[in-house]
């Protein structure tokens, strides 16, 4: 029987393991989208105990605990870090095949040398001590875990509102550590905590009187933004229903609406999302910024959880309604005046990976390589087949060789081994075709190949973006 996770796991062909061992697995990490802590890292944050460290805010975990069986108390409640951590090796062996189990193993493994022990109830006093001894080492902080796993750029997720003192505190690092512009507060119109968001906006910047005031105070915003390295902006799209932008008398007409606490009509929210779009898209086109779109979410689905616990507590899923349509008119709107910045779109709905991939290769303008990205594999298709799927379709409808490859999307900094995970995959699939003979055997090119997805790619993006 074949060990779990060993050496060679994904690696079923000579090529296969001549490529990741040989070329994918030492390249450096460009996570160019996580949702990091800026503050911890910049502290350079240690942890007292592996339960904190590994279950706090990880809805991954949290969404597979309860799936097992696990009561609320030990997953996001009151109990203690020791029985959240017992409670999640108890729910370790119903995990199987889960990514969070492999997951969960590799760091193990990758962090603290835990090389080949399985996490559950049997091993789960000797995982808390084993782990739990080596955080006082000097290398088990936020900056050391990302040293380790030779991390060269961070791309945090950040509200304009935020006066980026963190990113400054880490200029001149090893590590880069660049702020994300993510404006999703001033595009959810219809939201309750729209009109007092707008307030805190115009108290930082000047008054908003009209939606062109509020679009000249988000720029200020972005321009503090550039100023801190910001070099990419992200936008959380719920449902992407862009139509016609309406005058900006209506667009004005709405914006005193929300902000007197009143509710927008549906055809107000759209206009001004689809304004607020375009003029953003014009403004990240103007300084060189890449666009990231998360696209067909539906978010805290469970009433229970999002009173109980909050957001991102793990009550989210898929939308599968349509954007074909709408995605086609936002970048058709921004192309046909030159204004269209570089974008990476995710879709949640793995069914929608055609229509991403193609819209994509319908705005390509020679002017970048891949210039619209057909986004890494998102959150629920996270998984080895998800992965598989979405470069099975960005190679045969678009191409492979320009795609930005992997990030974590995760809020944990023991998430990076999944960089691996996704290089493993990769390698497995070329060395497939490879040895099939969908490839030419050109090792040199293969390597190329490899070395562009898994790292230079994302680096002429992110690092050296000008």
């Amino acid at each position: 029987m074949t060990a779990f996770l060993n050496s060679d796991f994904l690696l079923d062909t000579a090529t296969a393991r001549h490529l990741f061992h040989e070329i994918a697995s030492d390249l450096p990490i460009v996570d160019y989208h996580n949702h990091l802590p800026p503050a911890e890292i910049a502290a350079d944050r240690k942890w007292d105990n592996i339960g904190e460290m590994w279950l706090a805010f990880d809805h991954y975990k949290w969404r597979v605990m309860r799936w097992a069986g696990v009561d609320e108390a030990r997953v996001s409640g009151n109990a203690s870090w020791r029985q959240k951590f017992d409670a999640f090796a108890e729910a370790m062996p119903r995990a199987v095949l889960n990514p969070v189990h492999h997951w969960s193993h590799l760091e193990l493994w990758r962090y603290f040398d835990l090389t080949g022990t399985v996490l559950s109830p049997t091993t789960a006093d000797h995982v808390w001590h084993a782990t739990n001894a080596r955080l006082s080492e000097p290398g088990f902080t936020a900056q050391g875990l990302l040293r380790r796993m030779n991390v060269e750029l961070v791309g945090t997720t950040d509200d304009p509102l935020d006066d980026l003192t963190h990113h400054a505190a880490m200029k001149g690092a090893d590590i880069t550590v660049v702020p994300t512009f993510r404006p999703d507060k001033t595009v959810q119109i219809e939201a309750s905590g729209f009109a007092g968001y707008i307030e805190r906006l115009e108290a930082l910047t000047h008054p908003i009187r009209s939606f062109e005031d509020l679009v000249a105070a988000l720029l200020l915003r972005l321009d503090h933004f550039v100023a801190h390295g910001c070099r990419a902006a992200d936008h959380g799209i719920n449902h992407l229903d862009v139509g016609d932008i309406p005058s900006a008398a209506a667009l004005d007409a709405a914006l005193r609406t929300a902000r007197a606490g009143q509710p927008v009509t549906p055809e107000q929210a759209s206009g001004h999302r689809a304004a607020l779009f375009d003029a953003l898209g014009r403004a990240y086109a103007a300084r060189g910024l890449v666009m990231q779109c998360h696209m067909n979410v539906v978010r805290n689905g469970s009433t229970r959880l999002l009173q109980a616990i909050g957001p991102d507590a793990g009550g989210d899923s898929l939308r599968d309604t349509d954007m074909a349509g709408p995605l086609n008119v936002l970048l058709d709107r921004l192309d046909r005046d030159g204004q269209l910045p570089r974008m990476v779109l995710y879709g949640l709905d793995p069914a929608r990976n055609p229509v991403l991939v193609a819209t994509a290769g319908t705005f390509q303008d020679g002017s970048v390589p891949g210039k619209i990205q057909a986004g890494s594999a998102w959150w629920f298709n996270d998984t080895l087949d998800g992965m598989e799927s979405q470069m099975r379709t960005l190679a045969q409808v678009g191409l492979l060789s320009t795609f930005l490859g992997m990030l974590t999307d995760s809020r944990s900094f023991l998430s990076f081994p999944r960089h691996e995970y996704f290089r493993r995959l990769l390698c497995g699939m070329i060395g497939r075709w490879s040895e099939t003979g969908h490839l030419p055997d050109d090792p040199e090119a293969l390597e190329q190949l490899v070395r562009g997805i898994c790292y230079e790619n994302a680096k002429a993006w992110f690092i050296d973006p000008r």
